[in-house]
């Protein structure tokens, strides 16, 4: 079981790191900071304010929830900044929380998963915290990927990424 679980969390770690944050940063590089915050309307999120909304995330889950950092999140802002913040900010700030989570997960033992922790106000296993965070992250990148393609009418070329998936498990 122990292989499993720490499987478990390696393959949590790659999606995280090697596949959707790359995603991400090829959408944002394709992009002006003005259509990084364009959204089609006013009950939309801009990719702008997805990426403050994963950096959030990633860091009250796994960074305050597992690594026990002081939690310092304020949720609705994320969805609330109209200010444009350039770009490379932004993107520095989402890597800066993946990379910060990568390394609290890297340290998570097997043991662990099952342990309880308090996040959001619910009591969770870590292993639920994880994979919360994995597929939260997948959500918002398939978002972030449909608001570039819309903006630049161009094909992203994925498969040119080199990520730790294997092609043949595309």
């Amino acid at each position: 079981m122990s292989d499993l679980a720490l499987a478990f969390v390696e393959e949590s770690r790659k999606f995280l790191t090697q596949d959707f944050l790359p995603k991400i940063e090829k959408c944002v590089e394709s992009l002006t900071d003005q259509d990084v915050w364009w959204r089609p309307n006013e009950a939309s999120n801009s990719i702008g304010n997805l990426i403050l909304h994963l950096s959030g995330n990633v860091r009250q889950w796994i960074v305050s929830g597992i690594g026990k950092e002081l939690d310092q999140r304020v949720r609705q802002q994320e969805f609330d900044e109209r200010h444009q913040i350039p770009k490379d900010e932004l993107l520095s700030k989402l890597k800066k929380a993946v990379l910060d989570a990568d390394v609290v997960l890297s340290k998570l033992s097997a043991e662990k998963l099952l342990d309880k922790e308090l996040i959001q106000g619910r009591e969770v296993t870590i292993l639920y915290a994880v994979y919360h965070v994995v597929e939260h992250f997948s959500m918002h990148t398939g978002q972030i990927i449909l608001i570039t393609k819309t903006r630049t009418e161009k094909d992203l070329a994925f498969y040119e990424l080199k990520s730790g998936i294997p092609k043949a498990q595309w």
